[in-house]
């Protein structure tokens, strides 16, 4: 039952990432990937740090502290600075599948670094969803925007990080607490963040947000970097790496609903069809064995 309470964490924290997409699609026209970077990461660690004090939480070990920041850093600042990198050339909606591509990318880290085996029905599940993937991104091609090939490119080599992030993770956590280790990470993150911003004179542009920017803003930082974050770390204590990681394929479907919103993305068929693939991935990589030690 862990692991499965850990899963429904994980598609509550992808349905989040989702709309998190949407919302950045929102705001990339007005600010640099650096500068959303940090106000998510910036406004995430704000949330989740007296979160963490209240909650008594274990912190990592003081041995653990240089890689933890480590993968924080590789994490909070590198990824995100390539995703928001990669949401400026393509829409919420293709971005966010061409991010789908992390369950693969976990699978096979994970496999190489020795630290969770494949099996037949996580490999068929995950190829699966892949699968849907790449037909909704390639059916979908004429529709997209100029040159969004190179925002897919861009994301499906940063969910690179992503993958490292998920397979190393658990040691650390385990040695302390999900909540610790997450909030080290963030703060991590989030500090080299604010020091690049601020000498490259990227905090600026901050200034020049309009009401409905930092509203855009806060929610970014706290639904979609607190909130979705706490349930992921929560997840990969709880489930397996692939198997969190394959619920990142619902987050197309969040980004593509919000996106019809926040900047008229159209909802079309070869999505709709991508997605129904994407969940029999899912089923198929879930349904089994999830008191299995993984």
């Amino acid at each position: 039952m862990s692991e499965l309470t850990g899963v429904l964490m994980a598609i509550v924290s992808s349905c989040l990432g989702g709309s998190a997409a949407a919302v950045t699609r929102y705001l990339v026209a007005g600010a640099d990937a650096v500068t959303l970077a940090i106000l998510r990461w910036v406004i995430g660690f704000v949330f989740v740090l007296p979160v963490a004090l209240l909650s008594g939480v274990r912190w990592p070990p003081r041995s653990d502290w240089p890689a933890v920041v480590g993968l924080g850093v590789c994490y909070f600042g590198l990824f995100f600075v390539l995703y928001n990198v990669a949401i400026s050339y393509t829409t919420a909606a293709r971005a966010s599948l061409a991010l789908s591509t992390l369950p693969l990318q976990t699978m096979i880290v994970g496999a190489v670094l020795g630290v969770e085996p494949l099996s037949a029905r996580k490999t068929a599940g995950v190829l699966i969803a892949m699968s849907g993937v790449f037909a909704a991104l390639a059916a979908g091609l004429s529709n997209a925007p100029a040159g969004a090939w190179r925002g897919e490119l861009i994301m499906t080599a940063a969910v690179l990080c992503m993958a490292f992030y998920n397979v190393w993770s658990r040691p650390f956590m385990q040695r302390s607490s999900p909540l610790g280790y997450l909030t080290v990470g963030m703060g991590g993150g989030a500090a080299a963040l604010v020091l690049f911003g601020t000498l490259s004179g990227r905090v600026a542009v901050l200034s020049t947000f309009t009401t409905g920017e930092w509203i855009a803003g806060v929610y970014l930082g706290v639904a979609g970097g607190a909130l979705a974050f706490i349930l992921w770390v929560l997840a990969l204590a709880r489930a397996s790496p692939t198997r969190v990681a394959n619920t990142m394929t619902v987050n197309p479907i969040a980004a593509s609903l919000v996106a019809t919103q926040l900047v008229d993305e159209p909802i079309t068929l070869n999505l709709i069809v991508g997605l129904a693939a994407v969940f029999a991935g899912i089923w198929i990589a879930t349904k089994a064995g999830f008191q299995e030690k993984p």
